[in-house]
């Protein structure tokens, strides 16, 4: 793996910085603004939540709804969102998901009781779960072939960054009175950063097709692929997407989506149920299980934000060389053994954990290490690219609902979970949801490493169960 990334850190930077590509590199970076805002607010509520419970007095149920009220907030997000993308463009559904999160992260620093505050925390969760689909789509249709896979990867690696500076954040204010609602006043700098930046990017050549507006796509695929005839390209779209009938929602569960929709669920729920935000929102409850101070708990976070980012770095560096299927079996089997080994850590005596506590961080760390190779970006790459331009925005909104309702889930019960079954059981459990992972990621996923999108789209609607083509 060492020599993978070695020998192909210079070509990814070499191509992302050649003249003819800088400017995609640009969209792409500002897009995946809308990945920080997830990535920031999934970080702010891991140390936030333990001085909100002291400030509002919640016990583990009303903890559990000021994350769930969120999670509850982007499932409606996404779903809205598959409409809006198509009505209102890409560009412009962003946009308002950035004003949006702007005005929620200031109704939330100033929620005078937990009822307010979970209020703002669902319109909050509308904003994400709008912007957390709508960047890859928007990165993966403006992005060239060779670079598409780690290009998107630019809104997991940012979601990443985000969390790593919302837990510095906690870390920096765990000392001030009131201080979680300075926490989440900080959400609405990256709010109003995404809205301005959205300003300033043009809209993606495949939906200016849709709305049969050609001239303007040809311009901006003259900018974002120079060495590119922007007229072949146009065409190859138009061609694909006038050989599709028209958009009905029964469509998607017509044969040649029927299984792509699975694929794409699967993808979500397995991303989930492997426990991955209960490490992001609950990382400080969880080395607080050890035996480690408050204070210490928070302060440890800060180690797994880095990890979480620096290999989210090394998944955008991999992503077109070693491909997307590979990557997410590895990574599936990684978090499995992480997960049995934290089972094993909290099925020992309180002594041993107190004793041990590093050994936690060093499993947690070691967990974040391989999602964020595979699972964390995969998902979100893969995604925007085997759906069929008619289709891609309802039925990327189908698999970002699936994410957003097992994300909700885990999380809320998580913190009871491990009262009813006990920590071991727990993480067990999400060690089981691994080896399934594995298996369905080996049998059922297809590689598209290196494609056009209208390559793929051509190769997924003839694709069948266990990874088999037929003529379309």
């Amino acid at each position: 793996m060492a020599s993978v990334i070695k020998a192909t850190v210079p070509d990814f930077f070499l191509d992302i910085l050649q003249s003819d590509n800088r400017f995609v590199t640009l969209i792409a970076l500002l897009a995946a603004l809308g990945g920080f805002l997830f990535g920031f607010d999934t970080g702010i509520v891991s140390g936030a939540l333990p001085y909100i419970g002291k400030s509002l007095h919640l016990g583990a149920f009303g903890q559990s709804w000021v994350v769930g009220s969120l999670l509850l907030g982007a499932i409606g997000g996404a779903i809205l969102s598959g409409k809006l993308a198509d009505l209102l463009s890409r560009k412009w559904t962003k946009f308002a998901s950035g004003c949006l999160f702007t005005v929620a992260g200031i109704c939330s620093a100033f929620a005078p009781s937990v009822e307010l505050l979970t209020a703002a925390r669902f319109v909050l969760g509308l904003a994400v779960g709008t912007a957390s689909f709508v960047a890859p789509m928007y990165i993966a249709e403006h992005s060239p072939p060779r670079l598409r896979g780690g290009m998107t990867a630019f809104n997991q690696f940012m979601i990443t960054l985000g969390i790593l500076i919302a837990y510095i954040a906690d870390f920096a204010l765990s000392g001030f009175p009131d201080n979680w609602r300075w926490m989440f006043g900080f959400e609405a700098v990256p709010g109003v950063a995404l809205a301005v930046a959205m300003v300033l990017v043009p809209h993606t050549p495949r939906w200016l097709v849709q709305r049969g507006r050609l001239d303007e796509a040809r311009e901006v695929l003259r900018r974002t692929r120079p060495r590119v005839d922007p007229d072949e390209e146009v065409s190859e779209i138009e061609e694909v997407a006038h050989s599709q009938k028209a958009f009905r929602l029964r469509l998607l569960l017509g044969k040649r989506l029927r299984m792509l929709l699975v694929i794409g669920a699967g993808m979500a729920t397995f991303q989930q149920i492997l426990g991955i935000n209960t490490v992001i929102y609950f990382g400080t409850t969880i080395l607080h299980f050890t035996g480690l101070p408050l204070g210490t708990s928070v302060a440890e976070t800060v180690f797994i934000g880095i990890i979480n980012w620096f290999f989210a770095g090394v998944a955008v560096l991999l992503l077109d060389k070693v491909g997307r299927k590979p990557l997410l079996v590895a990574s599936a089997a990684g978090c499995t053994i992480a997960l049995i080994f934290l089972g094993f850590y909290f099925d020992q005596s309180s002594a041993f954990q107190h004793a041990n506590a590093d050994m936690a961080l060093a499993a947690l760390l070691w967990y974040l290490a391989f999602f964020e190779i595979g699972l964390g970006p995969v998902f979100w790459v893969m995604i925007a690219e085997i759906y069929p331009l008619r289709s891609r925005a309802k039925a990327m909104a189908v698999a970002t609902m699936f994410n957003w309702g097992f994300n909700f889930l885990v999380s809320y019960f998580f913190l009871q979970m491990t009262v009813d079954m006990g920590k071991p059981g727990t993480f067990w459990l999400y060690a089981g949801f691994g080896v399934g992972a594995v298996v369905f990621f080996s049998l059922l996923v297809p590689e598209t490493r290196d494609r056009s999108l209208e390559q793929i789209e051509r190769q997924v609607t003839g694709f069948e169960a266990g990874g088999e083509q037929r003529a379309a």
